[in-house]
């Protein structure tokens, strides 16, 4: 927002000789951000001169000088700059007569760009000074010749200072509004705060009209938004006011358009800039129509789907039914809040104006203004909040400023439809300022402060009662009210002091040991990443094929599924790393997968109204309408475990780094995982595993297939847990077994078994047998060769038995190996090897 400091002055009662740099701490001491500032970059003498005389001068370029005779000041007196008071001046531009009163830049002259005005040669003279055009003074973009004072409804005397004259000695400061501050896109809005920060009286502009009292039907209207879209009203205030008579070849005067410029709005017609001027002082966008091109009453409804509507740019679109449109007998002339239609356009022959107020409700602007990629000015603060009570003054100024600059004459009633709903009073308990900031702030210097912002301030017995004003409906909540109290009261009183945590909160179960997972993985070398969750169907179906939850994916149509297995996001990721030379990788992610149950439908519950918290049973019926949405932890590994050193040869990843992942991965919540061989989607049929947490799959391990990862080469090892899974299938708390004192008892075993039996069932079956006595049990050799039966394998294991409470002798640790291996061959077929 862009605030000339004279129009802010109006307002606000600002010091003698306020500054730019003033007046932005001023702001920014009540939570305003400092952008820039803009114009007052004009210095030096610039003043009025009249052109006495001028010579053509065609030059073998082809263009065509003046050498002209220029006044700058009165017979008798010295210029601005000390020279003579009449100069000769060269200039390029042919739209100007003898006679005419011109701006004139003398040599010292500062004008905007930096672009210093000295006496130089030029075409064969000395050009002492500079006839200015306005975008060279930086009034506008016209620079198809000169500034003619005449042609802007100016005759000044000789020699007057040009820079007070059009207005170029003010300022505007530009501040950055934040969403939920809408009011502060108006004069009235930055005048208020200014106040607020300073204590400088303020005076509303809103008060200083006075609209008509009843609804007496201007233009009659009729508001359909009977049926408002998710909870909420389109329109709840609609005014019209009608202004006959209007010149339409009247000037806008030089003070508003000096004033629109500076705020960064461009001049187009005196109805037209009237319009802006009221928005840009009130922060109430208004719109124009030519009475004359209307087709009856004017209505306000949502728009029919396919609906046609050419706007004022030139654009015809296609409307949406949840478009707020404004309508006549013709149909659509308009998108609420948006863009006004081309059809009732005031144009250059509109005598008769038809002046709109209206208030709609932000959500629906801000959503029309996006879907048609189509922001202004009007839906910025209209998708903000604009305030509802003041449609009415707002109308009443811009019919005012239209009779007095434009010769109009105004009909004595208005249409006046207005179902706006008051503020709701807040309490703001006794000490809650204290309580949620730490500043200790009075109760008269709160009520002084929300005063300042427009509250209604009662005492009551359990706090203060604050009924909100009406453009500040985002004042909901007592919290709400104690940010307005510090922010007025200043930020810098808020103590530099550490909370204290309530007793009893913290992190979950859950949380800490996901946590935890994330911790040792990364201590294991592997680096968390963050990849997107949709995927194309041909990821979906090589790692997590089943039923898909498609949505719409306007950055990537080609990958329309929510992930059902974090692997696909993670190999591109991989992919990346390789194509940027980096061979090593290893990978990991936490994050949640998409896993619908087939047949079940999603997405049907219906969705809450905008602007309003949810019920706490719409919220539960929500998340049952939501497919299950299991968190998963996976690492992928590839390149080398080992690098290659003088000595020591590289160790390329395989099966073993991924269990080796799962097992450290389980460990990390208390878990102690088994695998069973498996051949899971995308996997090496013979180097994968499930992996379990005693009965429980929690996930799988292994080598993917070779070749299925475009532009990686060699083994990739992957593996995958469901971390809600590993999580409720892990003990509720760690047990540490003390260390014995006794020794332990080692034995040997060699089991004969057929080559397809997995080594994992043959330990379950030892372990079985053996008791309780076994301690530990370790697959050391697995021998397949001479000596052996066809299609068998020999699987050595290393057993360790211990008693707490005495020495095993070595027939009590035989007889458990013995009884361990009888159920080994009563489950697997294994044999004793000779």
């Amino acid at each position: 927002m862009r605030i000339p400091i004279s129009w802010l002055a109006e307002y606000a009662d600002l010091p003698a000789g306020t500054t730019p740099e003033a007046l932005h701490a001023a702001l920014v001491r009540v939570g305003f951000e400092e952008e820039t500032v803009h114009g007052g970059e004009i210095t030096g003498p610039v003043v009025v001169g009249e052109v006495l005389e001028f010579t053509p001068e065609p030059q073998k370029n082809g263009k065509t000088i003046r050498w002209c005779s220029v006044r700058v000041a009165p017979d008798g007196q010295r210029a601005a700059d000390g020279g003579e008071a009449v100069r000769g001046v060269v200039c390029g531009a042919g739209n100007f007569l003898v006679g005419d009163k011109v701006v004139v830049t003398l040599p010292g002259t500062v004008l905007p760009g930096p672009f210093p005005i000295a006496a130089r040669k030029t075409y064969g003279h000395v050009s002492d000074g500079m006839i200015a055009s306005s975008r060279e003074l930086g009034l506008s973009e016209e620079h198809d010749g000169i500034l003619r004072l005449t042609e802007i409804g100016l005759d000044p005397e000789v020699g007057t200072d040009a820079i007070a004259l059009l207005g170029l000695d003010d300022a505007a400061v530009e501040i950055n509004v934040t969403p939920d501050r809408g009011y502060a896109l108006s004069i009235r809005g930055i005048a208020r705060e200014y106040g607020a920060s300073t204590g400088a009286a303020f005076r509303d502009p809103a008060l200083a009209v006075t609209p008509p009292a009843t609804d007496d039907g201007a233009v009659p209207v009729v508001v359909e938004d009977a049926t408002p879209i998710r909870g909420r009203a389109g329109c709840t205030v609609f005014v019209t006011r009608v202004v006959r008579g209007v010149d339409p070849a009247a000037p806008t005067p030089r003070w508003m358009a000096s004033r629109l410029r500076l705020a960064g709005v461009r001049s187009i017609s005196l109805p037209v800039d009237v319009t802006n001027y009221v928005m840009l002082e009130l922060g109430q966008p208004l719109h124009g129509y030519d009475l004359a091109k209307l087709d009856g009453p004017l209505g306000v409804r949502r728009a029919k789907p396919g609906e046609p509507l050419t706007t004022l740019d030139g654009q015809q679109r296609t409307l949406d039914a949840e478009d707020l449109v404004i309508t006549d007998g013709s149909g659509a002339i308009g998108l609420a809040g948006v863009m006004g239609g081309e059809a009732t356009e005031i144009s250059g022959t509109t005598t008769d104006v038809v002046i709109e107020a209206a208030n709609f409700d932000p959500v629906s602007i801000g959503r029309t203004a996006r879907r048609h990629k189509l922001p202004s000015e009007a839906s910025r603060r209209f998708e903000r909040g604009v305030d509802p009570a003041v449609a009415r003054a707002a109308a009443q100024r811009a019919v005012d400023l239209l009779v007095e600059l434009a010769g109009g004459t105004a009909d004595p009633g208005q249409t006046w439809f207005d179902e706006a709903e008051p503020p709701a009073p807040v309490l703001l308990p006794d000490g809650a300022v204290l309580r949620r900031t730490g500043a200790e702030v009075t109760e008269a210097e709160t009520v002084a402060a929300l005063e300042a912002l427009g509250c209604t301030v009662q005492p009551g017995e359990e706090g203060l009662l604050v009924l909100p004003p009406t453009w500040r409906r985002d004042l909901l909540e007592s919290v709400d009210v104690v940010e307005e109290v510090v922010r007025i009261a200043g930020y810098d009183r808020i103590p530099s002091v550490l909370p204290v945590a309530p007793p009893g909160r913290g992190l979950t179960r859950p949380q800490r040991l996901r946590r935890s997972i994330g911790t040792v993985l990364a201590a294991g070398g592997g680096f968390e990443v963050q990849s997107y969750p949709l995927v194309s169907a041909a990821q979906q179906e090589a790692y997590g094929p089943g039923p898909s939850m498609r949505v719409a994916n306007p950055l990537d149509a080609s990958a329309p599924l929510l992930r059902r297995s974090l692997l696909p996001g993670l190999l591109d990721a991989v992919r990346r790393n390789r194509a940027r030379g980096r061979t090593d990788v290893a990978l990991f992610e936490l994050g949640s997968v998409f896993l619908p149950v087939e047949g079940a439908s999603y997405g049907t519950a219906e969705l809450p109204p905008i602007g309003a918290r949810p019920a706490p049973e719409l919220l539960m019926r929500l998340a049952e309408d939501l497919p299950p949405q299991p968190v998963h932890v996976a690492v992928v590994l590839t390149g080398d475990r080992v690098a290659k050193q003088p000595g020591v040869a590289a160790e390329p990843v395989d099966w073993r780094d991924a269990t080796d992942a799962a097992a450290r991965t389980a460990a990390a919540v208390g878990a102690e995982v088994r695998f069973r061989q498996a051949t899971p989607p995308g996997y090496h049929p013979t180097r994968a595993a499930e992996v379990l947490v005693g009965d429980v799959v929690v996930g799988v391990a292994g080598e993917l297939l070779p070749g299925s990862v475009e532009d990686v080469p060699g083994r990739i090892a992957a593996v995958e847990l469901d971390v809600d899974a590993l999580i409720a299938a892990a003990p509720a708390a760690i047990e540490f077994a003390p260390i014995s004192a006794m020794p332990a008892a080692t034995q040997d075993v060699s089991l004969v078994v057929d080559e397809q039996v997995p080594a994992g069932e043959v330990r379950d079956a030892l372990v079985a047998g053996a008791g309780g006595l076994l301690e530990a049990i370790e697959l050391v050799d697995d021998y397949r060769g001479s000596g052996l039966p066809e299609r068998a394998k020999s699987l050595t294991f290393a057993l360790r038995f211990r008693a707490a409470d005495r020495t095993l002798t070595a027939k009590e640790a035989t007889a458990a190996k013995q009884a361990g291996v009888a159920v080994a061959t009563e489950r697997t077929g294994a044999s004793l090897r000779e």
